[in-house]
């Protein structure tokens, strides 16, 4: 036999009470329920009428709702206007409508949750779906129901400015001005950090050091300030990315260390290094080929488990878009799904997710050899969908034409886009037997 889902009439009529009583009521609890939180047909008219009235600015109580429904044919329905009486003196004060609002709210997520294990495993026998796609519809459904009270209603100008006034304060009695996550000292003082739910393209040519620029952006927030950083790694394995942070950090010759030729005093700085990075919040996932739906996945669990601050994705023309069912779509719709899916998602969790992309290789065609926004490979949407763009150019690694390849390791960092505030580009040194890039202080050229 078939439960009876979740409610509480009481409460039900206890709140209906307090809206029919006094018509203030409504402004405090219009936030906390909606129509379909009463389990009670009778009790969803009932308030449908009270909405009704309240939307023609006409005052609502047992007679003026009486009236409502009764011209609607409703009444009869509801139980009449002895119904709407009796539950008008349900409770003798108004003072707990909130409460009672609650009560309901709370029963209807229970109803909601409920209906949905029962979607979710139709689904699952029906068979007709992929299973990952199954999985992120789960997540998303559970998700939905527990956010569906956070709404953002106003705020008063006053309590908004005395918030941005302790966080004014904090900055300025801060050595590090940086309110985002941070990155290195140049870059910082344009972009002020990677900020929440921005989505930035990290892009050069192969072989430029897009992973090294971003492993020491995730290096720098989690040892040194904290931040918890997941990255997913579609080209490298978790191995290969840990070497690469161990040569960072020890600034130990990485070709020494996949030999395994390093000194005593080098494999004294690993270890030195090994245990600074023990303490690190950065979590790697090397699972190759995987889509966006999984990224999601994987990045809400990170979250709830372990906080998170900042994501990267290397590299974005390896994964799929997946779960769309749209099997002759071509490489720049995908592109466009995936890139549309990433920015969604960095405002779902507000953090950052850097992105590393190809460059098309029109950029070698060009007389400069510098990239562009025009360069960005396969999707014009990466240029419309991102906060920030980054392009890594080396000389040495495409001198323009004309010019013989420099044998120094500057590298410029070309912001091509700022969505919040000004462009412009950045040195840096190029540390390639550490695959580090160190900071060049004073080097910022403002467009």
């Amino acid at each position: 036999m078939d439960r009876i889902p979740p409610h509480d009439l009481n409460a039900e009529q206890a709140l209906l009470s307090c809206l029919l009583q006094d018509q203030r009521t409504l402004d405090k609890v219009y936030e906390i329920i909606n129509i379909d939180d009463f389990y009670s047909d009778k009790h969803k008219k009932i308030y449908d009428a009270i909405l009704g009235l309240n939307r023609k600015s006409e005052p609502f109580d047992a007679i003026t709702v009486s009236s409502y429904l009764d011209k609607t044919d409703q009444l009869t329905v509801v139980g009449g206007l002895s119904y709407l009486l009796s539950i008008t003196n349900e409770v003798p004060v108004t003072t707990h409508a909130e409460y009672y609002a609650k009560i309901v709210a709370e029963k209807s997520t229970l109803r909601q949750l409920i209906a949905t294990a029962k979607e979710i495993t139709d689904e699952v026998y029906t068979g007709d779906n992929e299973v990952e796609n199954i999985l992120d519809r789960s997540e998303q459904f559970i998700l939905d129901i527990a956010n569906k009270k956070k709404r953002s209603g106003f705020s008063r100008i006053g309590d908004i400015l005395h918030t941005a006034f302790d966080k004014l304060e904090t900055l300025k009695n801060k050595d590090n001005h940086v309110i985002g996550v941070p990155t290195f000292k140049d870059l910082d003082k344009v972009l002020n950090g990677f900020q929440p739910s921005d989505m930035i393209i990290v892009a050069a040519r192969p072989g430029v050091g897009k992973t090294s620029f971003c492993l020491n952006i995730a290096e720098n927030a989690a040892v040194n300030h904290n931040k918890t950083v997941g990255v997913f790694s579609l080209e490298m394995s978790k191995e290969q990315l840990v070497l690469r942070l161990l040569s960072s950090q020890a600034l130990v010759d990485q070709t020494k260390i996949r030999k395994g030729t390093v000194s005593q005093s080098e494999f004294d700085d690993l270890t030195a290094a090994a245990n600074v990075l023990l303490k690190a919040p950065i979590f790697i996932d090397d699972t190759a080929g995987i889509n966006i739906m999984e990224i999601r996945g994987k990045a809400r669990r990170l979250q709830q488990e372990h906080g998170l601050d900042l994501i990267i994705i290397d590299y974005l023309q390896l994964m799929q878009s997946g779960g769309n069912g749209r099997k002759n779509e071509n490489r720049q719709q995908e592109i466009s799904d995936i890139s549309r899916n990433i920015k969604l998602l960095a405002r779902e969790l507000n953090v950052p997710i850097v992105a590393l992309s190809q460059l098309s290789r029109a950029v070698e065609q060009s007389a400069d050899k510098k990239p562009n926004l025009s360069h960005l490979r396969e999707s014009g949407s990466l240029e419309q969908d991102s906060d920030v763009v980054l392009f890594i150019y080396r000389q040495s690694m495409s001198p323009a034409d004309g010019e013989e390849a420099a044998e120094d390791k500057t590298a410029e960092i070309i912001i091509g886009k700022h969505r919040h505030g000004a462009t412009g580009k950045v040195k840096m040194v190029f540390l390639n037997e550490y695959t580090k890039f160190v900071n060049i202080e004073g080097s910022l050229e403002e467009d």
